[in-house]
């Protein structure tokens, strides 16, 4: 059980620090800037992993923890606890967000800039998964991101990947980050293409590493 509240309290600090400061700074008028949120998503991702890595994985995202199965580095009978741990996490923290912050229009949801096409958002949110499971699973001992340095990679690729993707896709990464405040704000649109990219992106990283890797790494 320890592993399943490790992920519950985890991706809640994730989802209320990360979908916060986008909160914060809609209503704000950007006081705190997209740098500002770009670095606090690194930073909490980064924390959470240092907090919890040794004893859930620090997975905080269904995607990674399918990319870990598929990997055959996490048993597949537990994914769907994980991804229920995951959820609770992320849909207490965006009702949260929600009682604190009614002003909101957005909770921090994930929605393709104005005039991009969902298609490309798909592709590019497939993109910037590729690259953040590419860094966990070469920073990963099986399916924990344990280490001096797995931390600091994991969150400062998020921290990379939000920085120049964010104003076009939000830089999501992740099913769940993307749920939780879309069931608040009632914007369900887009949610195939965040649902469906991470996951992808993921299992192709993970399907790739082979190619840098030693055969048995997969």
């Amino acid at each position: 059980m320890k592993q399943y509240y490790a992920e519950t309290i985890g991706t809640f600090a994730m989802v209320f620090c990360g979908c916060g400061a986008m909160t914060i700074n809609e209503i704000t008028n950007g006081s705190i800037s997209h740098v500002g949120v770009a670095a606090t998503w690194g930073l909490i991702v980064m924390a959470m992993i240092y907090a919890f890595g040794e004893i859930s994985g620090a997975h905080f995202n269904p995607a990674v923890t399918i990319g870990f199965a598929f990997a055959k580095k996490f048993p597949w009978q537990k994914v769907p606890k994980y991804i229920c741990a995951q959820a609770i996490g992320a849909i207490l923290a965006a009702f949260l967000l929600w009682f604190l912050f009614p002003d909101s229009s957005s909770l921090g949801e994930t929605i393709p800039a104005s005039g991009f096409p969902s298609y490309k958002a798909a592709i590019l949110e497939f993109l910037l998964t590729f690259f953040l499971m590419i860094v966990i699973i070469n920073v990963s001992t099986g399916s924990k991101e344990i280490g001096t340095m797995a931390g600091i990679a994991v969150g400062g690729v998020i921290l990379l990947e939000a920085m120049f993707a964010g104003p076009m896709t939000k830089a999501s990464m992740n099913p769940i980050r993307s749920i939780a405040p879309a069931l608040f704000t009632g914007n369900l649109q887009y949610l195939w293409l965040y649902i469906t990219a991470p996951i992808l992106g993921a299992i192709v990283a993970v399907s790739s590493c082979k190619l840098t890797k030693d055969k048995n790494c997969c």
